[in-house]
């Protein structure tokens, strides 16, 4: 007994320690209108009630001028049967204007697709040194090249990347075979027309929307990148052609640390996929097999949001996942040995998220301690009659302890965490370069939110920018590790995650009160090995691939 009361002793005053640390200096602002951002989302809704109204879009953090400060792009969608405007909605661009304000260049970049979009993500495919776009549709979906000069043009055709008329959802860039070039993996949600979404009606006949369960799933895409500006689909060759997922999620990343790119789905209320790399262009989905297709009871959950993070430091990487309202969001702990376990009860990640519906989010370190916390965006598909389930809901932050849990320190953690929107996608970037991430999320039907941190350059920081040569140019798929006194610190490049977004393609690490990191090793996908002494803090610092470096066992 008397060990027993001194555990909760322990666990009591470390959470009391994270909530007044958090307190002092974790702080989120809204800073949408003062940076110039005007962006209102338009999901066509009318009294139809097509289900695909619901999903809202998402967002891109990017640097598509190369002047080193990350520009934004936001997907929008698109009127339907029974929606009238008089001026039909874009996605639109905003240039980072290098003094924390945004200016809208849509029509002179020439990115403004008037399809119904979901999401996109943004990587230089074609290793020419400026970064390209992907968009997913509702329909055809849109590779953006970048000209350089500050213009895209539309090469989605001539790419082959078209998709044909499905509903994709999120999508990613990822070398998956090593060979220098991007290749792009597009989710896919549902079998879905809106000719034939009939009528629904509840109990009291009146009209509500249906549900994912009524709808066939679909195959994602996995298209090759062929070196010349064009891609093959090799989804049925590389293994995951799989007609039973309904894809909304997607994030990449070594999890079982053998040095290839895996790739995981989020599915809507069917398993979730694990696609572990065979190093053979193939990939076998061991999801089941390695306990992160269902929840810790055994059930399919209505996955949204994913992402990759080493939460707890200890050189592997583990997978969180936002869901559907009456479930749990659900963190899966590596266990290093190949297993995922569910551990969110344990993290104090089950409770606090139960009532919510999730969708955006992302592992970050928001005040630079050295341990990654979590952002989540929230909000339900439709009003509902339950007192419990709101419609509108406030996002969540949980700081992570720095002992295997996290605390929801939302209230603590700025005004904008005590007002409810309908939360989609949500992007993370530095847009104002001062060391520490930033936040914007896409609210259906609502207007989009930039929120500055505000905290995380308190403590120290390091940056770190890859460029590829060997390898692809963004040096997506590098494993980051930084060493400092106190802690090991994993990270990996990725274009794609969270909910329809992409993100800052440079790394933060977040330093504590150490001044400088006692190595800095990098792993290209080439398998080169790079490894810096003594780097000093608070910089950004570009580490290119070098050629002349060798792979290990070469």
């Amino acid at each position: 007994m008397k060990r027993k009361l001194k555990q909760s002793f322990f666990l009591t005053l470390n959470l009391l320690i994270a909530t007044s640390h958090a307190q002092m200096s974790v702080q989120f602002v809204d800073v949408t209108t003062e940076a110039g951002i005007t962006f209102k989302h338009v999901s066509g809704a009318s009294d139809r009630k097509f289900y695909l109204e619901t999903m809202g879009s998402g967002a891109a953090f990017f640097d598509y001028d190369s002047d080193g400060d990350l520009d934004l792009y936001i997907v929008n969608g698109a009127p339907l049967p029974g929606f009238e405007m008089d001026t039909p909605p874009t996605n639109v661009l905003y240039q980072n204007d290098g003094n924390g304000g945004f200016v809208e260049v849509t029509k002179q970049a020439g990115v403004g697709d008037l399809g119904y979009g979901m999401g996109c993500v943004a990587a230089d495919y074609d290793n020419d040194g400026d970064t390209d776009l992907y968009v997913t549709n509702f329909g055809n979906n849109v590779l953006y090249q970048n000209n350089g000069d500050g213009t895209f043009r539309d090469v989605t055709v001539h790419a082959g990347v078209g998709n044909g008329e499905k509903w994709s959802s999120s999508c990613a860039f990822v070398d998956y075979n090593h060979d220098g070039n991007l290749d792009l993996y597009v989710v896919n949600y549902l079998d879905y027309d809106l000719t034939t979404d009939r009528d629904w009606f509840d109990p009291r006949g009146r009209r509500i929307y249906s549900n994912p369960q009524v709808y066939a799933g679909v195959p994602d895409t996995l298209y090759r990148n062929n070196g010349d500006g064009t891609f093959t689909d090799v989804t049925r060759q590389a293994g995951i052609y799989n007609k039973t997922g309904k894809g909304l999620g997607v994030t990449c990343g070594d999890y079982d640390n053998d040095g290839r790119i895996d790739i995981y789905v989020a599915n809507d209320t069917t398993p979730n996929f694990l696609y572990r790399n065979s190093g053979d262009g193939r990939f076998v989905d061991i999801g089941p097999f390695a306990g992160a297709a269902y929840n810790e009871h055994g059930v399919a959950e209505g996955g949204m949001g994913v992402d990759f993070g080493d939460y707890n430091n200890d050189g592997s990487l583990d997978i969180f996942v936002t869901n559907f309202s009456n479930e749990t969001n659900t963190l899966y702990h590596n266990t290093a040995d190949g297993a995922l376990v569910d551990f969110t009860n344990i993290a104090g990640l089950g409770e606090v998220s139960f009532l919510k519906l999730a969708f955006g989010t992302k592992f970050f370190d928001a005040n630079n301690d050295g341990a990654l916390d979590l952002f989540v965006a929230n909000g339900h598909l439709y009003p509902t009659e339950s007192d419990a389930l709101e419609y509108a809901q406030t996002d969540q932050f949980f700081l992570n302890t720095g002992e295997g849990d996290f605390v929801d320190v939302s209230e603590q953690s700025g005004e904008y965490f005590s007002i409810r929107m309908v939360g989609r996608g949500a992007s993370f970037g530095d847009y104002d370069n001062d060391g520490d991430t930033d936040i914007f999320v896409v609210n259906l039907n609502q207007e989009g939110i930039l929120l500055r941190n505000e905290s995380g350059n308190g403590h120290n920081w390091l940056t770190i920018k890859t460029v590829g040569v060997k390898s692809n140019r963004d040096g997506i798929g590098t494993r980051v590790e930084v060493v400092t006194h106190s802690r090991i610190q994993l990270k990996e490049v990725q274009a794609g995650s969270s909910y329809l977004s992409g993100h800052d393609l440079r790394l933060i690490f977040g330093l504590g009160t150490e001044t400088k990191a006692e190595m800095v090793k990098v792993t290209w996908p080439s398998g080169v090995v790079q490894t810096l002494a003594d780097v000093e803090a608070n910089q950004l610092l570009i580490i290119t691939e070098e050629i002349s470096a060798q792979a290990p066992g070469h």
